[in-house]
């Protein structure tokens, strides 16, 4: 069975690839549409990959269902193994899964079922991270001479991690940029550690990230309040000024306005954060064609 679980299983060009055929997709390229049968089920809430996964799956004539956890068997104590166990017996080719266990996936991977992996914890979003490199490579062709910045709550993020090592490994040079309490020394062998009024002047790509609360259990927020956070750490207006013109922010939403990002600065002309939206589609049609084959 094939399985799309991290970005780390493919070769640099291979995951290069699929970006682009992506962006080939979005042009109009023809697609094989198939009967395969493909459940969602999403164990965290989601609007975009959700949303995206199933219109992806429609444009694909996938025969789609939605697993509901809040009044599936979960509620008495099934386990996520013999939850998929079940969608594997009743006919389904393909599981989607969004989960708070980081690899949650590693017990489901011999079943006979493909697993998509959704988003996993604070630990991997290969998905975003594919749409996030098709929306870099439709603006800048060559990845390999990018600087970009992730600037946010690193330790708590998934899309963070995956992009981080999908970006480095492609060549690209990456710094890292947040509070203290949301730092997370994995990521040294990424990219460099910088605050973000020392880079954002000199990046391609700036790259927001949501402060990630339902994480953070018991530990006090780093900040007194959102205005302060987005004065010391966040994307400002102040900061966007001195952006180059040629460079475009990015976030995998939902946004904090005026947390992380002025909420001004959303929709603005160098804001790529719908596109991203947008681009989510195709990057999930790319995934489930690269998972049949195809």
């Amino acid at each position: 069975m094939k399985h799309f679980i991290s970005v780390s299983q493919f070769k640099d060009q291979e995951f290069l690839d699929l970006a682009k055929r992506a962006i080939e997709i979005k042009e109009g390229a023809l697609v094989e549409k198939n009967g395969l049968s493909i459940v969602n089920m999403f164990f965290e809430n989601s609007t975009r990959t959700k949303m995206s996964f199933e219109v992806a799956q429609s444009k694909l004539n996938l025969n789609t269902f939605n697993f509901d956890v809040n009044t599936s068997s979960v509620s008495k104590g099934e386990s996520l193994y013999d939850s998929v166990l079940t969608m594997k017996a009743i006919g389904m080719d393909v599981a989607v899964i969004r989960h708070q266990n980081n690899e949650y996936y590693k017990d489901l991977l011999d079943m006979g079922i493909s697993i998509v992996n959704g988003g996993s914890g604070s630990g991997e979003h290969p998905s975003q991270s594919l749409l996030d490199l098709m929306t870099i490579v439709e603006e800048f062709k060559d990845v390999s001479k990018l600087k970009i910045a992730i600037i946010g709550d690193l330790k708590h993020s998934r899309v963070a991690r995956s992009n981080a090592k999908m970006l480095q490994s492609l060549g690209a040079t990456i710094y890292l940029c947040a509070p203290d309490k949301y730092q997370d020394e994995d990521y040294e062998a990424y990219g460099t550690f910088k605050s973000i009024d020392e880079v954002i002047s000199e990046v391609d790509v700036a790259m927001l990230l949501r402060i990630q609360v339902e994480r953070h259990a018991t530990e006090a927020k780093h900040f007194s309040t959102e205005a302060a956070f987005l004065r010391d750490y966040g994307l400002n207006m102040k900061r966007y000024k001195t952006m180059k013109k040629s460079a475009i922010i990015m976030h995998p939403a939902p946004v904090n306005r005026d947390v992380e990002i002025e909420s001004s600065l959303v929709e603005c002309e160098q804001s790529r954060i719908v596109r991203q939206m947008e681009n989510g589609v195709y990057a999930r049609m790319a995934i489930l064609e690269w998972i049949k084959g195809d």
